[in-house]
């Protein structure tokens, strides 16, 4: 038991703190630099910072979530997805840098809440759990598909970063389908869009 406490510990600290690694390419990387503003660069930079902070919710959603399944299948996967979501993190903390931008100054608290949210909805069973999930990805699709009509367009590799965080969202959502996510009520579906809401705003800027 307190060896898992210090193994959660840990990851919390290097999903807060150390710099993300990606198995994957960035996506795009070979593009060159599209000529931007110094005001396109600030508004890429804080969308890629909000991108940035959801990565964060995510791996503490799924740290959550994963600490209170009670299925093997279900563990597995949601390992499956907080692999990608590392991913992302690296693809966003890059592109936040070279843009000139820099990530959440408020990180630690985005991940601290998240996780509480995860270990609750664990403690409703699997079936919620994965509507849980199901339900966050579609709304962080959507969240990104907002982002593909703000940046700037001829900001190629943001956009292929954004557009590559989307599939991969869809298929987290279709994965928590496909193992029985239960259909969330619509009043947690209302709570989780005004939580991101405020989550994304906030994170603009700060």
């Amino acid at each position: 038991m307190i060896d898992q406490a210090i193994i959660q510990f840990d990851r919390a600290l290097r999903t807060v703190f150390a710099p993300a690694r990606s198995v994957r390419p960035v996506p795009a990387a070979d593009l060159p630099d599209a000529p931007l503003s110094n005001e396109e660069k600030r508004h890429a930079a804080a969308l890629m910072r909000i991108n940035h902070c959801g990565e964060i919710c995510a791996q503490a959603l799924y740290q959550g979530q994963a600490m209170m399944s009670r299925d093997d299948a279900i563990r597995r996967a949601l390992q499956q997805a907080s692999n990608e979501e590392t991913e992302h993190l690296a693809w966003t903390e890059q592109r936040i840098a070279e843009l000139g931008g820099r990530k959440s100054l408020l990180n630690p608290l985005w991940y601290g809440g998240s996780l509480a949210i995860g270990l609750l909805a664990g403690r409703f069973g699997d079936r919620w759990n994965l509507g849980f999930l199901a339900e966050t990805e579609r709304q962080v699709e959507a969240h990104l598909s907002g982002h593909l009509e703000t940046l700037p367009a001829q900001d190629l590799k943001s956009r292929a970063i954004v557009e590559q965080m989307k599939v991969d969202e869809v298929q987290h959502a279709d994965t928590a389908v496909s193992l029985g996510a239960q259909e969330v009520p619509a009043p947690v579906k209302a709570a989780m869009k005004l939580a991101s809401r405020v989550m994304t705003r906030t994170a603009y800027w700060v």
